[in-house]
């Protein structure tokens, strides 16, 4: 039968030793920092970034349009290319028409089974070259969800390799201290130095 002393790093007695002290201290400031600290971390990082990915997506907004444009023909020898979706995107040649009732065109990415002649919506810059269309809600969403959760495994991380580097230390010390210990006791018990 096993007996089993709790917190017994805490009580006063004589086999505690003061690596016994600092290795308990340490474990309650792991778990607090753990329970509360990293998460909070992660919940502060997750806002700042979605702060910042909701205002790049509005400056992206601003500085993009989309125009209807009528795809004029396929750009020969560009192979395909995935989309995030899976969807197989090809180089076409696209034409709109500007408000001031100029004709434009250029080449941009269009789905594999769209046709001469067929209307797709590309986003443009302020040049007239397709770019990607700007973030939406969701997009800010997950880049904030991501850098928190990211924060948080970091700060649990690096508080979990501090705890093993105190835990090396306190054996460290507590192994010279048994050494001292035993020093002290080993020519009573042995009868060596008599």
């Amino acid at each position: 039968m096993r007996t089993r002393v709790r917190n017994w790093r805490w009580r006063r007695n004589p086999l505690r030793r003061r690596s016994d002290v600092v290795e308990a201290w340490t474990v309650l400031v792991v778990a607090v920092l753990l329970c509360v600290g990293a998460p909070a971390l992660g919940a502060l990082s997750a806002w700042w970034a979605h702060d910042q990915a909701r205002s790049v997506a509005a400056e992206q907004r601003q500085e993009r349009r989309q125009v209807r444009a009528e795809v004029i023909g396929r750009a020969a020898g560009t192979p395909p290319s995935a989309q995030a979706g899976g969807e197989y995107l090809y180089r076409a040649t696209v034409r709109w028409t500007e408000p001031d009732g100029s004709s434009r065109t250029t080449t941009a990415r269009v789905p594999a089974a769209t046709r001469p002649g067929a209307a797709v919506d590309v986003w443009l810059d302020a040049r007239g070259h397709q770019v990607p269309a700007p973030a939406d809600d969701s997009l800010v969403w997950l880049h904030a969800v991501a850098f928190g959760t990211c924060a948080t495994a970091g700060a649990a991380v690096t508080v979990l390799l501090g705890h093993t580097a105190v835990r090396r230390v306190a054996l460290r010390h507590r192994m010279a201290e048994w050494d001292r210990a035993w020093a002290r006791t080993e020519p009573q018990w042995t009868h060596r130095g008599a």
